[in-house]
């Protein structure tokens, strides 16, 4: 679930690349399940995914040997886990980099459509770092960079015509059809289409995105301590709970219209108050 501001942020960069906003609304949905950013020490940065195998092409000799003592290269795809968190991936992306700056870069997907580092200068990019401070400049330069990579990869029209194996075999690889990526892309398209279908913006245990970025943050400056993951799990859950037992709701545990307007007002109001500073500190 994105929220308003991050789903117009898409739509302009559908637009700039000649993509149906809809169309580019549903890749971003499955990429990244909703979520754009993570509290990485106080800043908002965008998700990533390291992986061993391409930082171990990349290097040779004592390097390669360092790397792979410590536990960062290998020569086999999967060998290196990455951490649930993403504080624990910037941590483990902080530690190739000090081995080979730009080779962990490279060996990094970045943002909301997960693109690789490694395609900086096919995507037009001077340098790696170029690619990288697009992703980290915002949910904007996420979706430009996200766009710009099916522009690239002529998927354009494949994109524009809903041809979902087609946009599944060039985006998400050859085997595509293993995890029904074309699949879940067409009924992300249809939800898109659509719209939210009734209680849609419910939130319990499960969900995932923006929205329950939201919602945590909202509970931690409430007093009611909770990971801010952007994953609604057992702990969001309790949390909940908690806020709807000492505000006289149903304690479900479930965040449904009731629960998120009682948030809202003991934030201050959606129109202003400590909402507002909310909606800033996450989101610039």
């Amino acid at each position: 679930m994105f929220s308003r501001q991050t789903a117009a942020e898409i739509e302009k960069a559908a637009k700039e690349f000649g993509l149906e906003p809809a169309a580019l609304l549903a890749i971003a949905e499955i990429e990244s399940a909703g979520q754009v950013f993570a509290k990485v020490e106080g800043r908002n940065e965008p998700l990533i995914r390291f992986e061993g195998h391409y930082f171990d092409r990349r290097l040779t000799g004592d390097k390669q040997d360092h790397a792979r003592a410590a536990g960062l290269a290998s020569p086999n795809a999967g060998d290196i886990a990455n951490p649930r968190g993403q504080a624990a991936r910037w941590q483990l992306l902080g530690r190739a980099a000090s081995i080979d700056h730009g080779a962990a870069y490279e060996s990094t997907s970045w943002g909301l459509g997960q693109v690789m580092g490694a395609h900086w200068q096919w995507l037009g990019f001077a340098d790696v770092d170029a690619l990288v401070t697009e992703a980290r400049s915002g949910a904007a330069g996420q979706a430009r960079l996200m766009a710009r990579y099916l522009d690239k990869a002529g998927l354009t029209d494949a994109l524009n015509g809903h041809d979902w194996e087609a946009v599944g075999h060039g985006y998400n690889g050859p085997g595509f059809r293993k995890n029904n990526y074309h699949v879940k892309l067409a009924e992300a398209y249809r939800r898109q289409i659509d719209g939210p279908a009734p209680g849609d913006q419910t939130m319990n245990v499960g969900s995932r995105g923006e929205l329950v970025t939201e919602l945590q943050e909202a509970l931690v400056m409430l007093g009611y301590p909770v990971d801010t993951d952007g994953i609604f799990g057992p702990g969001t859950g309790a949390a909940v709970k908690r806020f709807q037992t000492d505000h006289g709701l149903t304690a479900d545990g479930i965040a449904g219209e009731r629960t998120q307007a009682a948030i809202r007002k003991a934030l201050g109001g959606e129109g202003g108050g400590l909402w507002s500073k909310l909606r800033t500190w996450l989101f610039g």
